[in-house]
């Protein structure tokens, strides 16, 4: 579905290198609230698939209201998200919602199992990306769809994290957008 490869895009003129390849999804982070309406259309025009991670936008409540708005208002294709809430509300409104893993220590990914059982995502989001060697072992424990992100400098790190049980990596390398 998302390919192998997913931009994570926050700046212009790597917009416009995504708009210009055949990759079909992209996260958007780092552009303010203002700049969202504008920046969707252009991609959904261009056939563009838009995920947006709700927590790195400016000005954008970090709450179910952002991400109905996200979802409502903006159509978007996605939401990317640690919080509980924001992928249970992706669920019900029939979008897709990507629960993201922050693996700091033990303790972080004791509580990302935990809170990820609960809510049963389809989509998992692991980072840094270091952390794709615990996915097969997290698939035991919580079946899903799982991506990775974080860090990723080089085709090397791209291959680990797909050699790994990955189905595809958040980057924002863009030399690494034409694996």
């Amino acid at each position: 579905m998302f390919g192998n490869i997913i931009p994570a895009i926050s700046n212009f003129k790597d917009l416009e290198k995504f708009i210009q390849s055949k990759l079909k999804y992209c996260v958007l982070m780092n552009f303010r609230l203002a700049q969202l309406k504008d920046l969707v259309l252009k991609l959904k025009t261009n056939n563009k698939k838009v995920l947006i991670h709700s927590e790195l936008i400016r000005g954008l409540s970090n709450d179910k209201d952002g991400v109905l708005y996200l979802i409502q208002s903006l159509e978007v294709d996605g939401v990317i998200s640690s919080k509980p809430k924001a992928i249970e509300l992706c669920k019900k409104r029939g979008v897709i919602g990507i629960y993201r893993f922050f693996l700091k220590d033990t303790l972080s990914l004791r509580q990302s199992i935990s809170i990820a059982k609960t809510i049963k995502p389809e989509y998992i989001e692991v980072l840094p990306f270091q952390g794709a060697n615990l996915i097969k072992k997290l698939n035991k424990e919580v079946p899903s769809k799982y991506l990775s992100g974080g860090l990723i400098e080089t085709k090397e790190d791209v291959m680990f994290c797909l050699n790994n049980g990955v189905i595809a990596v958040t980057t924002s390398k863009t030399e690494l957008w034409d694996l």
